[in-house]
């Protein structure tokens, strides 16, 4: 049968297009359903477009605030089209080199929407542009998408183009003058981050009482009083009651502490989160379990369905796309009959924000509720020689969070320059399960932001 393989992969997102490629290494015969662009929400309208974006602002900062440096640039602007432009080659050029990667591994990629119908005597079948596809294996990588809560107006409003999700709002070609954003997460935030850059002048809409969701709070607080310095408006505590407009101008409405206020702008970003893609793609044929709409799988990412597998988003556990990239590789090992697991205590998070967050592991919150006795060491980034010289009336710091008993490192949390490209060190000693002492054994680059991190463990008794 042609159309007969060992796997079938549905959804070429990170997880997905990752898994297929070490599938097909390791000599299984694999076919890759995509009904929009390989890369997925990360590659596509998510991850990459925005740092994209962000570098550019990023660039635009250094020229603004040049003169505390000793440096002046005279009539430094950003061109938001050749941004988007620029942002455009970036993304096609990786799409292209992940189709590439695919052909090298011998995958067969279908870009169509793939529908599971069933399970016979072959295996699993499903069935896209009207041709069946039959392998013993099938691995549910079909991703997230962004949620539009029932806000009174908000349907009508997205449809007449004031409100918009990510996906919409990495294409627009002007920069709005008012932007409300609606949700302070990751997305929401970084996304503020740009268009406050930009000179957008720019609102934060968040329901809790703090932003940047589980981001230890005493770096949630830094961030915010950061972007607060450089004009952003954040409404905390506060819900919004309706989204009214059309393209160009509307009304946020929302209540705040008993009181309803409204701010009229030309844009809403809403960003109050992502949920699991498990409609309309057939997982009710063959038995999924899911759990608040995604699919539940074990620590091997096996479902309950004997050779359904479920990585990245689509599994709800950590929408990060680096979690996605391991859990394919996990699923796959599974699949081949080697023991390996996803460790989640472990997973880093980063907010692009400038300056940036890099988070890991517990915080002292956290690690209490899951009845760990725990303590934390927080240290000034100012103790670093390069980020006094690199950033003039920089705040960041580094908190380490450490078992009370053992002094085991249960988690690493910072904001500052280079926080991204520095946490994954700290992740290792989460997951290692390092101890205090055996970090400051180890020898950092000097001079370094990163070398505060070694400091913070001498700062502990």
């Amino acid at each position: 049968m042609e159309n007969r393989f060992d796997l079938i992969v549905l959804g070429g997102g990170p997880a997905g297009y990752n898994a297929a490629e070490k599938a097909a290494h390791a000599g299984l015969k694999t076919v890759l359903f995509e009904e929009r662009a390989l890369g997925g929400v990360c590659l596509n309208e998510g991850c990459i477009p925005t740092k994209t974006l962000l570098y550019s602002a990023k660039i635009l900062d250094y020229a603004h605030h040049g003169e505390s440096y000793g440096v002046t640039v005279e009539g430094a602007k950003l061109d938001h089209s050749k941004v988007v432009d620029r942002k455009n080659k970036v993304v096609k050029t990786l799409v292209s080199g992940v189709g590439a990667q695919m052909r090298g591994a011998g995958v067969t990629v279908v870009p169509k929407t793939a529908v599971i119908k069933g399970k016979g005597a072959e295996g699993f079948t499903v069935t896209a542009d009207g041709a069946d596809y039959t392998a013993p294996k099938l691995l549910v990588c079909t991703g997230s998408e962004a949620v539009v809560p029932p806000i009174p107006g908000l349907k009508e409003s997205y449809e007449a183009g004031f409100a918009m999700t990510n996906r919409e709002i990495l294409d627009i070609r002007a920069i709005p003058e008012k932007v409300v954003v609606v949700g302070g997460g990751v997305i929401g935030l970084e996304m503020a981050s740009y268009f406050c850059s930009t000179g957008a002048e720019v609102y934060v809409v968040e329901m809790l009482d703090k932003i940047a969701g589980p981001t230890e709070r005493e770096i949630s607080s830094i961030l915010e009083k950061n972007y607060s310095k450089r004009g952003v408006k954040f409404i905390l505590g506060a819900k919004v009651a309706s989204v009214k407009g059309k393209a160009g101008e509307g009304v946020v409405e929302y209540e705040k502490d008993g009181k309803t206020e409204s701010i009229k702008c030309n844009t809403v970003l809403v960003s109050t989160g992502r949920r699991a893609r498990t409609k309309g793609i057939g997982l009710e044929e063959i038995g999924v379990r899911l759990e608040r709409g995604a699919v539940v799988t074990d620590e091997r990412l096996r479902t309950n369905v004997p050779g359904v597998w479920a990585a990245g988003d689509v599994n709800g556990k950590i929408m990060l796309a680096h979690t996605a990239y391991r859990e394919g590789e996990v699923a796959v090992a599974d699949m081949l009959g080697k023991k390996d697991s996803v460790d989640y205590r472990a997973i880093p998070s980063v907010i692009y924000t400038n300056p940036e967050v890099g988070s890991v592991g517990e915080t002292v919150e956290t690690a209490k509720k899951a009845g760990i006795e725990a303590e934390e060491a927080t240290i000034s980034l100012r103790y670093s020689g390069r980020y006094v010289a690199e950033n003039e009336g920089g705040d960041g710091i580094v908190k380490v969070v450490y078992g009370k008993e053992h002094h085991d490192i249960l988690g690493v949390h910072m904001i500052g320059s280079y926080a991204s490209e520095i946490i994954f060190g700290a992740a290792a000693m989460v997951a290692r399960h390092q101890r205090v002492s055996d970090v400051e054994k180890l020898v950092f680059p000097h001079p370094t932001v990163c070398e505060v991190i070694r400091e913070a463990m001498f700062s502990i008794d």
